[in-house]
């Protein structure tokens, strides 16, 4: 049970981030490396803000905001300055991680465990009831899921967020509609980044701590996530529909992202049960995320030949 409870756990919190990464890969087509950093200064701001005396909800806001920010600037460069969008995302996550350092105060590893968060918090023990306790670390990680899922598809089916579904496919259509398609991108990036940021702050409240390096590989976690998201649940490029026991069953991409964050920390935990130590995690991560890239085009290569 302690094992299952901490994958879900880590799932739902890789999750949000994952719902970002969806944004910049799936809807923008955009190769967004900046989320490695935004990630990690989610959680800086987070431990500086509480260590302050900051409200741990109050700090999770300020995160997704300043990832936004961070994310803006990714925007502006690649559209204003003209420069590629891989680029981009380079010089702002390089950039970052010396902020990140100032956001901690200079110090690489910033502890929390003594400090009240979202998940030790007094208030919580009259709200979760007392038969559901072991449970609680994940029903609040599942709100705050259920929370960014329900506003970003509530978002996606605005008017601005068919544009930024159009800016990813056709940016002669979003031209054709007199809107400015290099701000459509820069918000979509907004948001993007202000979810790996928010994930940041989740992850080093339910941690305990920061550390620098705890945005490394996040991307690729996060493309992972979509990838198995999308291909088990969506199959055949069919957004909303998998098949389940011979039954059709609808289902969006945000749940089928969530869901595959959630089955991509189920491969790692296993692979790292079968005997792989833990310092074999960003090995076992590139490997598994090969694996994955391969089935997929595999499955693509299969789409059109029946096309």
């Amino acid at each position: 049970m302690t094992l299952f409870l901490g994958i879900i756990e880590e799932g739902l919190i890789y999750a949000i981030m994952a719902l970002g990464v969806y944004i910049t890969y799936k809807i923008l087509d955009f190769p967004d490396l900046s989320v490695d950093s935004t990630f990690p200064m989610g959680a800086a701001l987070t431990a500086s803000a509480i260590l302050a005396g900051i409200s741990p909800v109050a700090a999770l806001f300020l995160s997704f905001l300043a990832g936004a920010a961070a994310g803006c600037v990714t925007g502006l460069i690649h559209v204003k300055l003209k420069v590629r969008d891989l680029l981009s995302g380079i010089i702002v996550m390089t950039g970052l991680y010396s902020l990140n350092l100032r956001f901690a105060g200079g110090r690489a590893n910033v502890p929390i465990f003594t400090q009240e968060t979202i998940f030790e918090n007094p208030f919580l023990g009259s709200v979760v009831p007392q038969g559901l306790t072991a449970f609680a670390v994940v029903l609040i990680l599942f709100f705050i899921v259920l929370v960014c899922k329900v506003l970003l598809d509530l978002y996606l089916n605005t008017r601005s967020g068919f544009l930024l579904r159009a800016a990813g496919d056709n940016e002669t259509l979003v031209t054709s509609l007199a809107k400015d398609k290099g701000t459509v991108k820069i918000a979509g990036l907004a948001i993007a980044n202000g979810f790996a940021s928010l994930a940041g702050s989740v992850y080093c409240q339910h941690k305990g701590f920061f550390e620098i390096s705890i945005g490394t590989g996040t991307i690729v976690m996060g493309l992972a996530s979509v990838i198995i998201g999308i291909q088990v649940f969506c199959p055949d490029h069919r957004p909303y529909l998998f098949r389940l026991f011979g039954r059709t069953i609808g289902m969006r991409p945000t749940t089928a992202v969530i869901a595959g964050s959630i089955i991509y920390k189920a491969c790692i935990s296993l692979a790292i049960s079968l005997g792989l130590e833990a310092n074999d995690l960003k090995l076992i991560t590139s490997m598994l995320f090969l694996i994955i890239l391969v089935i997929s085009a595999q499955r693509r290569k299969k789409v059109k030949a029946h096309a």
